[in-house]
């Protein structure tokens, strides 16, 4: 009987990707189970806060700020709309353009989802002091540039 032999397989716990993941995984579930203790989604979070950084987006731009496809969003924005958080608008001075803004109930609203935004992170990361926080925040912006990343996670 001879014997294979063995490639050297590196364990899980050796590669940062999985403790990126490990850590990403439990700072978004959480953050999701808490919107969705207020009926809302992490994709209708990332576009009720576009809307809130612009007064009036096209359809263009809230497309490419989610990274989702034209009929995706605009079932985002069907469900804003109907919870009564974003509107639809015609353009100025186009009839066919629409531009979304968040309606007086969504501009009230964000404030609120933002501040659970806020106490996640300081559950998670709360710990570290400013000088890791702002090395931790470089570290991860900086693969974001070196990688060319652009899609907006909302999953």
């Amino acid at each position: 009987m001879s014997l294979v032999p063995t490639p050297n397989v590196s364990p899980l716990e050796a590669h940062l990707g999985f403790w990126l993941r490990y850590v990403s995984n439990q700072v978004s579930g959480r953050f999701e189970q808490q919107l969705e203790a207020r009926g809302y989604t992490v994709t209708e979070w990332v576009a009720m806060r576009t809307l809130f950084e612009r007064a009036h987006t096209s359809h263009a731009e809230l497309i490419s700020a989610l990274g989702m496809t034209k009929g995706a969003a605009s079932k985002v924005v069907s469900k804003l709309e109907h919870k009564g958080m974003a509107v639809r608008q015609a353009a100025e001075g186009s009839a066919r353009e629409q531009v979304l803004a968040l309606t007086a109930a969504g501009r009230q609203l964000l404030p609120v989802l933002a501040a659970l935004a806020d106490e996640n992170d300081r559950f998670f990361f709360g710990h570290l002091d400013e000088s890791q926080r702002s090395e931790l925040m470089d570290l991860m912006q900086g693969l974001v540039r070196h990688h060319q990343l652009k899609v907006v996670p909302i999953k």
